[in-house]
């Protein structure tokens, strides 16, 4: 059940992966993050820096395998505690967008808080991993906290030559877009964004 205070938890044990995440969406971005993934741990701070959500995130999981299991179950872990945290999403602004500048790379990312999950991925990376990071995980990462908050997320990278760039913008954007999209909008106080009366799916 959602908080009034717009705050969140959530504990989630597989096989696999041991992850509790706590959000509160009026925070000031403050974040305590522990996934054992350190370039994922620096992009999770990122979100949570530029979302101005605070976020509390410690992940456990079987790193001895890869990294895999443990950057989606964090995603869906995430994306469900903004559900929860949103609960009926009265009040919110809804749909942002932003195009995020960092050196040379230039990624666009819009949000749509519908209560329906869909991801579009125009992002591509010209090596297979940054450091020891598979590149493809990020993705994944969207991939599950889309799904998992309810949220239409678009990411466009437009160009970019430096792949640590180029995921750091896609973190940064989506962050920026949740950010205004979940912010309170004052001419709509209390009302649900939506001609259908909901934003549940």
């Amino acid at each position: 059940m959602a908080s009034p205070e717009r705050k969140a938890s959530v504990a989630r044990k597989t096989k696999e992966t041991e992850i509790a995440v706590s959000v509160d969406l009026d925070g000031k971005g403050a974040s305590e993050i522990s996934t054992g993934v350190g370039f994922f741990d620096h992009m999770l701070d990122q979100l949570a820096r530029h979302s101005l959500i605070d976020m509390k995130i410690e992940a456990k999981g079987d790193l001895h395998i890869d990294d895999h299991h443990t950057v989606e179950d964090t995603g869906i872990a995430i994306g469900q505690a903004l559900a929860r945290a949103l609960g009926e999403r009265r009040g919110i602004t809804r749909y942002a967008s932003i195009d995020l500048a960092m050196d040379e790379t230039l990624t666009k990312a819009a949000v749509d808080v519908s209560g329906r999950p869909f991801l579009v991925w125009n992002v591509a990376f010209s090596a297979p991993k940054i450091g020891t990071f598979d590149t493809e995980l990020v993705r994944e990462f969207f991939q599950a906290l889309a799904q998992n908050a309810g949220i239409t997320l678009h990411v466009m990278n437009h160009y970019g030559a430096n792949n640590h760039h180029i995921a750091e913008t896609c973190f940064k954007a989506v962050a920026r877009a949740l950010r205004a999209a979940i912010e309170p909008d004052p001419r709509q106080e209390g009302a649900i964004p939506s001609t259908k009366g909901t934003l549940n799916g």
